[in-house]
């Protein structure tokens, strides 16, 4: 089969499906409509689950994680495709480990961890959960381990070369932070300051729940 093939055979089942040409244009595989699927790629496979998905012009709609697999771009117009769905009516179910998708795409969000909801409610409710936090934010000085860090903040996390410090006294930490970098002679590369993400508050759950189960064993 080919995608074209594939997205003419199912629509078929629905009594008035989506042209399938214009399937193909919204999951961008016109360049590969006649191609066979056996010679796509992941990404352009996932593209082809998300086209017949929607060929049937569906009013509820399931994707579980839709975007895996897609490069940027593709990404792009997978997510001007749902937000076009919605727009249209469509409820719309999606499950995603991608968190910059989730903020850009619910309208709500529900946070499952090990089976167990932990936090629900619309991505601006979520991202008030972190109260009026400030994270610091600033690549590790070569030669510095994080133990090494001063103590400042709320919490530390490191990962990678990046370390997030998350406070509630911005400014006080900011200087304490200067104040040992410039007592060491070291320059703080990438230092800013933001409000919690999506992902920071999604952390701070994930943990308070690890913790949880810790506990209960």
């Amino acid at each position: 089969f080919t995608p074209r093939e594939l997205v003419r055979l199912h629509a078929g089942y629905y009594p008035a499906p989506r042209a399938v040409d214009d399937v193909l244009r919204l999951v961008g595989l016109e360049e590969k409509a006649d191609a066979r699927v056996r010679t796509l790629s992941g990404g352009q496979r996932r593209r082809l689950d998300l086209g017949l998905g929607i060929v049937g012009q569906p009013e509820v709609l399931f994707l579980d994680e839709p975007t895996t697999g897609f490069d940027p771009s593709a990404r792009r117009k997978a997510w001007d495709l749902v937000d076009g769905l919605r727009g249209l009516g469509a409820t719309i179910l999606l499950t995603t480990h991608y968190l910059d998708e989730a903020a850009h795409l619910a309208d709500r969000l529900v946070v499952i961890d090990h089976g167990q909801v932990v936090a629900q409610g619309t991505p601006e409710e979520l991202a008030a959960s972190a109260g009026q936090s400030t994270v610091i934010s600033f690549r590790v000085p070569s030669g510095v381990a994080p133990a090494d860090l001063p103590r400042i903040g709320l919490d530390l996390r490191v990962s990678g070369p990046v370390a997030d410090v998350r406070t509630s006294s911005a400014t006080a930490d900011v200087n304490a932070l200067a104040a040992w970098a410039v007592g060491r002679g070291i320059e703080l590369e990438n230092l800013t300051l933001r409000r919690p993400s999506l992902e920071d508050v999604y952390l701070d759950l994930v943990g308070v729940q690890e913790d949880v189960d810790e506990a209960k064993t």
